[in-house]
């Protein structure tokens, strides 16, 4: 699957990317009010300007690359350094607690020092976003597609 990756600011200058199917899937998400700060929670969000390239050759062991004829094209050499990059999103997020709708809770009991200090994810409202990032607490929103609990 290949993915378009935009640089992405909200109205009060926090940076982060989107991941998306094409400029066209943008574009409706961005109607709807899908596209969202993942520090602050702002639906008020523009694209920057960003280069279309990757620098991820320190992030993949040999093994794990693809190998691809001498001849690829670039389409194709883009395609396996994505995949190779989507392992690899994949297997930090298998190796985080899935405490599902408990998200916020748990992430302050942890910021607290009320419970392990260690990986989570789960589920939070825009709201509960917020407010962690009000309290000092950072968190990141990430795609459902990249969990594994909810590939089919």
């Amino acid at each position: 699957m290949a993915l378009k990756v935009f640089d992405l600011e909200c109205e009060h200058g926090h940076l982060f990317e989107g991941w998306f199917g094409s400029h066209e899937d943008y574009d409706a998400q961005q109607a709807r009010g899908l596209v969202t700060c993942p520090v602050c929670a702002s639906a008020s969000i523009t694209k920057r300007l960003s280069a279309p390239r990757l620098n991820v050759a320190n992030l993949h062991e040999p093994a794990s690359r693809p190998a691809l004829p001498a001849n690829a094209s670039e389409a194709e050499k883009m395609a396996a350094l994505q995949a190779v990059v989507m392992r690899q999103v994949r297997a930090v997020l298998r190796n985080t607690e899935n405490v599902g709708a408990r998200f916020a809770e748990e992430a302050r009991r942890i910021h607290a020092g009320d419970a392990d200090d260690r990986p989570i994810r789960g589920t939070a409202t825009p709201q509960e976003r917020a407010e962690l990032a009000d309290d000092g607490i950072e968190v990141m929103a990430v795609p459902d597609f990249l969990d594994d609990d909810r590939l089919q």
